[in-house]
């Protein structure tokens, strides 16, 4: 499992990497550069979350394909993945125009609501290339072949430190553009990033494209497709505006606490991406196994996959519990941010075995094509628990920032747990292969 996972974790870990860059690189313009940048990073993680979601539909049904051997369910599931990024990306993109009005309306502080709306503008510029990328490259993790991706995440990564370097302080001839200059950075790595995969994998992902199969437009697959990616775009929606409201309650207790808690989570989330790619893994290897019709080996990995991405985040803990000041300050200097952000890591070390148990447990659930009760799940454990909690602790008590951080790891664990005993009941149910041409979907 770690030979298998190894590269999808590089991509998942290389493709944070530009998000914890832009913070640390605007960093040295102080902590209301950091919020802006935390604040339209949440804009646009929030739009564009359920089409991100959707576009998973593509592990189960391109996994199961390929260990069914069968090559035109491989190419129609691909086609059928880009035609709804091209959609979605459209309605990313209309929803980011807005900014000031939206960010306004939600109280968030003003001496940043107008560089985040700049910045969210930006990075709507990248919404085609960041969804078709995410089509191609979760096509390639099912098939086994994430080289290229690897290639084209690391190549996206240093034009993202170069074109930081260069537009947020004015480097090399460019103008200082500051968070801005973050935002086009961002635009030109995601650019990079999707023409490079195509190139690099042009010989595995060209048979999935040409010919265009005119049965990749008809409506009753495609509406099968959604059904399995929709539950998946809600799940992700429920826990990623989870951490997001918590960071617009940030915003109400000032700019500090928003910066600080940014400089936490932006840690949490770079350390996330390794469960997040054993999940994907786990979503690849247990659906081809499940094409093939042998559960048995499914069940092996599966468990393979839980156990190393629970050792993982246990260590990442142990590093977050030990030097959280360290941590912090490779950030900022800024005392007021880097006294909330010690504050909130020792907590994000808490909640890291949680947030890398349902991570893992959710890819494993949806290589066998169980997207549904995972999203209801989701929706009980951060909705019913987390933030309610949070929101008590966070208002209602002296604990402030650490309130809402420890309702939102009471969240995580209820997922964790939650998830865990799903996946237990769906492995010892009888699973059937997940096929979009037929007249009824397999369950």
């Amino acid at each position: 499992m770690g030979r298998i996972a190894a590269p999808i974790v590089t991509v998942s870990v290389g493709v944070q990497l530009m998000g914890v860059v832009d913070g640390l690189m605007v960093g040295r313009l102080g902590g209301a550069a950091i919020a802006s940048v935390a604040l339209g990073n949440f804009y646009f993680f929030n739009v564009a979350v359920f089409g991100m979601g959707l576009l998973y539909a593509i592990d189960p049904v391109v996994a199961q394909a390929v260990g069914a051997g069968d090559t035109v369910g491989v190419a129609r599931g691909v086609q059928r993945g880009l035609l709804l990024a091209l959609a979605a990306s459209v309605v990313i993109m209309l929803a980011l125009l807005p900014g000031e009005f939206v960010l306004g309306a939600l109280k968030q502080p003003t001496d940043v609501i107008e560089p985040t709306a700049q910045y969210a503008r930006r990075r709507l510029l990248a919404a085609v290339p960041f969804l078709v990328f995410s089509v191609w490259r979760q096509a390639l993790q099912a098939m086994g072949t994430v080289r290229p991706v690897v290639l084209a995440v690391l190549a996206a990564n240093v034009v993202n430190v170069l074109a930081n370097y260069a537009l947020i302080e004015g480097r090399l001839g460019a103008p200082a553009l500051g968070v801005v200059g973050a935002g086009w950075a961002t635009v030109l790595a995601q650019w990079t990033m999707a023409l490079l995969l195509l190139w690099f994998a042009w010989p595995i992902l060209g048979p999935t494209m040409r010919p265009w199969d005119h049965a990749s437009f008809a409506w009753a697959p495609l509406r099968r497709m959604i059904g399995i990616g929709a539950p998946i775009g809600t799940q992700w929606f429920f826990e990623g505006f989870a951490f997001g409201l918590t960071t617009l309650f940030m915003g109400w207790m000032g700019t500090a606490s928003l910066a600080g808690h940014e400089i936490a989570l932006n840690m949490a989330s770079l350390t996330f991406m390794v469960p997040l790619g054993f999940s994907g893994a786990a979503a690849a290897v247990v659906g081809r196994a499940i094409g093939r019709g042998d559960v048995a080996t499914a069940k092996r990995d599966a468990f393979a996959a839980i156990v190393c991405a629970v050792l993982f985040m246990s260590g990442s803990a142990a590093v977050f519990l030990a030097v959280p000041e360290f941590l912090a300050t490779r950030y900022t200097t800024e005392a007021a941010t880097v006294a909330v952000a010690v504050s909130l890591i020792p907590i994000a070390g808490v909640f890291q075995v949680f947030d890398g148990t349902q991570a893992v447990t959710s890819g494993v659930l949806r290589g066998t094509g169980d997207t549904r009760v995972p999203a209801i799940l989701h929706m009980v454990a951060f909705w019913g628990i987390g933030i309610p909690l949070g929101a008590a602790l966070g208002f209602l008590t002296p604990l402030r920032e650490r309130g809402l951080w420890w309702g939102l790891t009471a969240g995580l664990a209820a997922a964790a747990v939650l998830q865990t005993w799903r996946v237990v009941v769906r492995l010892r149910g009888n699973i059937t292969r997940v096929q979009l041409d037929v007249s009824a979907p397999a369950s």
